[in-house]
């Protein structure tokens, strides 16, 4: 996506321009236009019309959309205590935007009422993107009927049960805590695997319902109104029956084998008054429409019913809710039975997010507000007790916070993750059903993991002499100490203790992967890779496998052969290589030579890996700009040529006090090309124009390729004269494949490798080899065809980048569009030849100059090699099947690149091919030979050597889950260019899940569940994860809803293409924050430590807070609209809200510490990412807002992608089918 300033489309990446209406977005008075529906993100607090000053939008692909997707969810499976509930007073109106009193805690929970909403068929087929987003929303259906008994609301549920281990004295595993940091759960305890336990389905009585219908109400006051008075309060899709109902006391998740207490005898009843969408029946109780976005199947089964005011866009995800009852569990360990009756499709009313009715119904009477207070959407820290609030009670106490006494607040209902119809349990008592709840707090927390491993890992150094072991986190500043095995800084596993057999590779499906990044830069405090000169013998290599030496290679027979530990080939050492060995069979030189106890290291190539056995010259840069019509009005041009006359000073060179050797050319061109003389001896630059595309040609041999530094003054001359050569072209048209043929000519011409830097703006459609049309088309997205909007549109510019590669010539590709120009194919040369390509649509020159020179600058300095091959060797019983990245492959084995820079990573797959013993393990080698930006040969080697395993467990045990994901992205994307979209995201899914499957049923021991079942391993209700792998569904869920795997209807196909290709050979800790941004709240900036990161989800914001998102593409600083006067003087001079610049890029440098303290905080975080991350200062109520919250990935997305803690159900209904 694209977060410059944006004309007529508003991507996601896209900040609207200062007055222009984007269509998406309701007035900000509150109600929504006609065609849109509400925007009911987790901040509306599921309240009708807006909030004083805060605007609700509609249909926007913001992740937050319905940011709770569980809008009876407080905060992400309880397994644990997590933080205490959140009481409300009931003798003042409750305001999650009160003055001072700031919310972010889960809010008070009544479960005393909450009913189930009707689930599909658990046997559906899983099917994201299965429904269409764009046509006309049907509302519901608007006949009601008699209300249902009793006992046809019983045999419509069945439920979800959380356990958490051992039961604690207070309750049922739930233990409140005072502690405000999401909670380590019970199951995660060191005595276990963690366990997210689910019983069998048990039940609850309601059936599901729509909202009764109804006009839509004007928008009303926030929260305001008397309080509540007995009145429970229901999702709109689960009604109460017409009799009173006994309130419930129960009110926690309780573990299967807790003794359940008889329901309360008290007696609910229902005021009269406007009827509440709890009082309308279903016709012939038939289960409510569900509208299911992506989720053809089964959908995630944590989505609760939203409240009826609000009501999360129907484009979603069907609503289990908490039990109306406690009753004991029935034990149930088969697949969940079938739906009696699946809900009817609403993919029309998802089409055009049209609110049915209900959606903005009025507050009821007798609640405080009309409707209970949200925790989705509530803002600011833990709320302590409340005037009035007796605090949270568990079950064996008398109430939750909420019995029939009018002076308790109602409370929020949790989700229910699994509420399928089930036969065995709906023949039941009405009494005996119960329901449990999962508190988003409790299920596995991205930043709890990521901060345990810093506490633990980032002290003491990572010494890499452990075969096996699994470095720390991504995430984690920590040292490397090289002791015979790779840095994780060039290769990171999926797995460091792999399976012995491909039987048991197969069963797990867990993927056997390596991304390895040969050139990776290293932190000041470690060495960079020593280089060995051998002379003229040249590097000592196996005879057979041709492995190079390394600390894998056993000398024998007194130190003259050497024995392979890759192919076990024995070879004889070299005379001069000779050393004796010491009592340990080691050479007594050993820890003299980097080779021989180092895990990288690097090897002067000799004339013999040389191409045509000649040393090569030094690489060149070549500069192709863009002067047609667009790039010259859009400033870029002008920009270009001002900057290169500085940053030709900052050409790569090895030795920072020498001259680069790199000699540069440049060329401008638009649907022709002039090329030009800068011979040092000129007064002037010469232009030869070469109007015959079709043919290309080098007009001119002397002169073009040049020093820097003897052609200083004619090239200065020449950046200055080009803007006012072109400032009044009228050429529109632009050529592109004989710009890079032009190149290719040159650098062959000079037998060099080298780089082209392309600046260009436009679709090329002028008359020339490589013309492209118009192809994009918005219907073909969501069908089998729209894989063809990824792959080039001819031939042509693969057989052109073949052509580059066996030259060295490397493309990088700078974009400037303002409407479609392929990147598709247009990117093919960049990514075929190790390039990159960056782009800045609706290109700003005084908004967007300081990102595309900074991403210019990087791009000219940063080391990197040319006419590179690359070759992964393995010991045998594996080998490498699979590459991905931007290269060429001629063979199986050979990964060629004309150009490798230090972030350019390369993913290999391996296989097996014999068995593997756990007594050697295995071992791989990468070995990259290429040129130095000095014109040296040089071969760079990486090895790497982890167990082998005969048990699952160990597997299990020593996987990392963010590679893991680096390599389920890449291989998705890939797959799109010969896959339907949908058909992508089912086989992620249905890895994941086998993956989880296959864990749960080899290795989730009866005490990892912690309950009591009638068979010896856990049942299957319980989600049981291994602990390295307990946050794969999250950072899995944010692949999914990514923008290429599920666009919202504002990404452009450019976009999608654009960062399919990016991703294709990003680093792991690239693609952590790519899928997972980091959201930072700026608080106290003490010190020199960071302060701790929150969860991304809307719930996490406080509007006093102001709060730091980092994407890896994007900085966003998010400004609530009750931020301190103080905090806003600090960081931008001024103290109102309304007087922040929400177009500034920059933050002002004001001389207080605070300000410069988050200032050193953005330049660290730009250093630590390979492009330069574009500061967009976000206004709560703003309309960019919704760009910003696009990235909150544990909320619902508006493209329809699952919250978190539905798609964690989702997975624990793909795993139960699975098992069973």
């Amino acid at each position: 996506m694209n977060v410059n300033q944006q004309p007529p489309m508003a991507s996601p990446y896209g900040q609207p321009q200062p007055g222009y209406g984007q269509p998406s977005y309701a007035p900000l008075g509150g109600g929504y236009p006609g065609p849109y529906g509400p925007y009911s993100g987790p901040a509306t607090a599921y309240q009708p019309g807006a909030p004083q000053g805060y605007s609700t939008y509609a249909s926007f692909p913001s992740k937050a959309v319905a940011a709770n997707p569980v809008s009876d969810l407080p905060s992400p499976l309880d397994l644990g205590s997590a933080r205490g509930p959140t009481p409300v007073s009931t003798n003042q109106a409750y305001s999650q935007y009160a003055q001072g009193d700031i919310q972010n805690g889960p809010p008070p929970m009544d479960h005393s009422m909450a009913q189930p909403a009707h689930r599909p068929p658990v046997s559906q087929p899983y099917s994201q993107g299965a429904m269409n987003l764009s046509g006309p929303h049907p509302s519901y259906p608007q006949q009601y009927q008699a209300q249902p008994s009793m006992q046809q609301m019983a045999n419509q549920m069945s439920g979800m049960q959380v356990g958490s281990g051992p039961l604690t004295s207070t309750g049922p595993g739930y233990a409140p805590t005072p502690s405000s940091k999401p909670p380590i759960s019970a199951a995660y305890s060191a005595a276990a695997p963690p366990s997210y336990t689910q019983a069998a389905p048990p039940v609850s009585g309601a059936p599901s319902q729509p909202p009764p219908p109804s006009e839509p109400a004007a928008p009303q006051p926030y929260y305001d109104g008397p309080p509540p008075s007995q009145q429970q309060h229901f999702p709109s899709s689960a009604p109460p029956p017409s009799q009173p109902f006994p309130s419930s006391p129960y009110s926690g998740p309780t573990p299967s084998s807790q003794p359940w207490a008889p329901a309360d005898s008290r007696q609910q009843s229902f005021p009269p008054g406007p009827p509440t969408p709890a009082q309308q029946t279903f016709p012939n109780s038939a289960p409510p429409p569900v509208s299911q976005a992506s989720y053809s199947g089964p959908p995630p089964s944590s989505q609760p019913g939203p409240f009826p005011p609000t009501f999360a866009p129907p484009a979603q995800y069907p609503a289990p809710q908490p039990p109306s009852q406690p009753g004991p569990p029935p034990f149930h360990s088969g697949p969940p039975p079938q739906c009696p009756m699946p809900p009817p499709s609403m993919s029309q009313q998802q089409a055009n997010h049209l609110p049915p009715g209900p959606m903005q119904q009025p507050p009821q009477p007798g609640m405080q507000g009309g409707y209970p207070p949200q925790q989705n959407g509530a803002f600011g820290q833990p709320r302590g007790p409340q005037p009035g609030y007796a605090g949270p009670q568990y079950p064996g106490q008398q109430n939750y916070g909420a019995g029939p006494a009018p002076t308790t607040a109602p409370t929020q209902k949790r989700l229910d993750p699994d509420s399928i119809p089930s036969p065995q349990v709906s023949e039941l008592p009405a009494v005996q059903k119960f329901r449990h709840r999962i508190d988003p707090d409790a299920i596995p927390s991205p930043i709890q993991v990521i901060e345990d491993d810093r506490a633990n890992k980032s002290s003491e150094p990572f010494t890499t002499g452990v075969k096996g072991q699994t470095p720390p986190l991504v995430t984690t500043n920590f040292q490397v100490k090289d002791q015979g095995n790779a840095s994780p800084r060039f290769i990171r596993c999926t797995a460091y203790n792999i399976p012995c057999t491909a039987d048991m590779a197969k069963q797990s499906q867990v993927p056997l992967a390596a991304v390895i990044k040969p050139l990776a830069m290293l932190p000041p405090d470690e060495t960079r890779p020593y280089i060995v000169d051998h002379g003229e013998a040249g590097p000592i290599r196996c005879n057979r496998c041709k492995a190079y030496m390394c600390p894998y290679m056993q000398f024998i027979e007194g130190g003259r052969r050497f024995q392979c530990g890759f192919c076990s080939c024995v070879t004889d050492v070299p005379p001069h290589y000779f050393q004796h060995l010491d009592h340990t069979g080691k050479r007594v030189d050993c820890c003299d030579r980097p080779e021989l106890s180092l895990g990288s290291y690097e090897f002067v190539a000799t004339v013999d890996y040389c191409k045509n056995n000649k040393l090569p010259q030094p690489p060149s840069f070549i500069f192709f700009i863009d002067v047609s019509y667009n790039a010259v009005k859009s400033g870029m041009v002008n920009i270009v040529c001002q900057e290169l006359k500085t940053l030709l000073d900052y050409l790569p060179r090895e030795n920072p006090e020498a001259d680069s050797v790199v000699r540069v050319g440049f060329v401008t061109y638009n649907k022709v090309l002039h090329f030009y003389n800068v011979k040092s001896s000129l007064a002037q630059p010469q232009m030869m124009v070469v109007s015959d595309v079709s043919d290309m040609f080098l007009p001119l041999l002397d002169g073009f390729l040049v020093n820097v530094n003897d052609s200083r003054m004619v090239i200065e001359s020449l950046l200055d004269q080009i803007p006012e050569m072109f400032a009044d072209t009228r050429e529109t048209e632009t050529v592109f494949g004989p710009v890079i043929q032009a190149g290719l000519e040159a650098l062959k011409a000079a037998d060099c490798a080298g780089k082209l830097f392309l600046f260009h703006s436009s679709l090329p459609i002028a008359e020339a080899p490589g013309k492209l049309k118009n192809r994009e088309d918005k219907k073909l997205v969501g069908t089998d065809k729209e894989k063809s909007l990824f792959q080039p549109q001819s031939g042509f510019y693969s057989n052109l980048s073949k052509e580059c590669v066996a030259q060295g010539c490397c493309v990088d590709l700078f974009l400037f569009p303002n409407q479609y120009v392929d990147v598709a194919t247009l990117g093919v040369v960049p990514v075929s030849t190790g390039g990159s390509v960056y782009k800045y649509t609706y290109f700003q020159a005084e908004m967007d100059r300081e990102r595309f020179l900074n991403d210019l600058r990087r791009d000219v300095q940063k080391p990197m090699g040319f006419d590179a091959v690359m070759r992964v060797r393995t010991s045998t019983g594996i080998r490498a099947t699979d590459f991905f990245g931007s290269f060429f492959m001629s063979n199986t084995t050979d990964v060629e690149l004309a150009g490798l820079d230090c972030d350019k990573t390369v993913t290999v797959e391996f296989r097996h091919d014999d068995k593997l013993s756990e007594d050697t393990g295995a071992l791989m080698q990468c070995a990259v030979l290429y040129t130095s930006c000095s014109g040296q040969r040089r071969l760079r080697v990486h090895n790497m050597a982890v167990n082998c395993c005969s048990q699952l467990a160990d597997l299990y045990r020593n996987c990392e889950t963010d590679t893991i994901i680096n390599f389920f992205s890449k291989y998705a994307y890939r797959s799109l260019l010969n896959t339907p979209t949908k058909t992508v995201r089912d086989t992620l899914v249905n890895q994941c899940a086998q993956i989880l499957a296959c864990y749960r049923k080899n290795c989730a021991s009866p005490s990892s569940a912690g309950q009591v079942s009638h068979s010896h391993s856990p049942p299957l209700g319980q989600l049981i994860l291994p602990e390295c792998m307990k946050l794969l569904p999250v950072y899995l869920n944010c692949v999914l809803k990514s923008d290429v795997l599920q666009p919202g209807a504002d990404v452009s196909v450019d976009d999608r293409a654009y960062l399919r290709q990016l991703l294709s050979c990003m680093d792991v800790s690239e693609s952590h924050v790519f899928f997972y941004p980091r959201l930072l709240p700026l608080v106290k900036l003490d010190g020199g430590s960071l302060p701790m990161a929150v969860r991304n989800s809307e719930e996490r914001l406080s509007k006093g807070g102001v709060y730091l998102l980092e994407t890896g593409l994007y900085l966003f600083l998010w400004v609530g609209a009750n931020a301190q006067q103080e905090l806003l003087s600090n960081i931008f001079g001024t103290p109102t809200f309304s007087q922040i610049d929400p177009n500034m890029t920059s933050l002002p440098e004001l001389d207080n510490p605070f300000s410069q303290r988050l200032r050193e905080i953005i330049v660290s975080f730009r250093s630590q990412r390979s492009r330069y991350m574009k500061l967009m200062v976000v206004k709560q109520e703003d309309k960019a807002e919704l760009i910003f919250k696009h990235f909150l990935c544990e909320d619902k997305s508006a493209s329809g992608g699952a919250s978190y803690v539905d798609f964690l159900c989702h997975m624990h209904k793909e795993i139960r089918q699975l098992l069973s």
